[in-house]
């Protein structure tokens, strides 16, 4: 922790140190100095396939994880096993609570996150939130795929942050990545990515909570497409 609080005192520097740099140079440098201290989430989405192809060329090894929350998408399952078995990777999975679940939807029904905000954020808040402070527990860098590109709350991200909430540095290593760029570098690297996307899903979370979007629409719009979009995170990457 003590490193951590250190490296927070100069995240501007980290940040201008950076700037420039490719993402693989930022991520085998954090790897380095932070050996068994590292951990890179991966929802499975475009961006984070990215990255699990970059840390596979990383000597350093990584902690890499994914939250399992119960509702996603078969195509999320399939991808999943595809990319253990290409990268010859060790991706843990991290499941919610049964009983905090149980105990939400018997209180609430199936399908509670429609109904209001506070309860959409209950929903993510165990089945994401609470998992996702376990598996971070120990680690003093998150790795994340977030872009800013991707909506309006995350605009201001950066690529290197603090986030109190957990606590703990957090890492965007794409951050300043367009789509095209995102895209362009699937293709020429032959990264293995979810049908979904070509079938009108740029982002993709739990099943009842992302729909279709049409060109031209913000690339997360179709996630909990019923709400305002200074409302649309799950809950992982806000501050507060």
């Amino acid at each position: 922790m003590i490193r951590t609080l250190n490296m927070v005192e100069n995240i501007a520097s980290l940040n201008a140190r950076f700037q420039t740099a490719a993402p693989g140079d930022i991520l085998a440098w954090f790897a380095g100095q932070y050996p068994g201290n590292i951990a890179f989430s991966s929802s499975l989405g475009a961006e984070d396939q990215v990255i699990t192809h970059l840390l596979s060329k990383i000597a350093d090894p990584v902690k890499v994880f994914t939250l399992d929350t119960g509702r996603l998408f078969q195509e999320t399952y399939d991808l999943l096993e595809i990319t253990r078995v290409k990268y010859g990777m060790d991706i843990r999975i991290f499941f919610p609570e049964s009983s905090a679940v149980e105990d939400m939807v018997n209180a609430n029904g199936i399908n509670l996150f429609y109904r209001s905000i506070e309860l959409r954020r209950m929903c993510c808040h165990i089945r994401k939130k609470e998992p996702l402070i376990r598996a971070l527990a120990g680690m003093e860098i998150w790795i994340t795929g977030m872009r800013r590109e991707q909506s309006v709350t995350r605009s201001e991200a950066k690529m290197i942050e603090w986030d109190p909430a957990l606590p703990i540095l957090k890492v965007n290593p794409l951050i300043d990545w367009s789509d095209d760029m995102v895209w362009e570098f699937i293709r020429t690297n032959h990264v293995p990515v979810s049908d979904l996307h070509s079938k009108g899903y740029p982002s993709i979370g739990c099943l009842p909570c992302t729909r279709q979007v049409a060109p031209g629409e913000e690339i997360r719009s179709g996630r909990w497409w019923w709400e305002m979009p200074r409302n649309k995170e799950c809950g992982l990457h806000t501050k507060d």
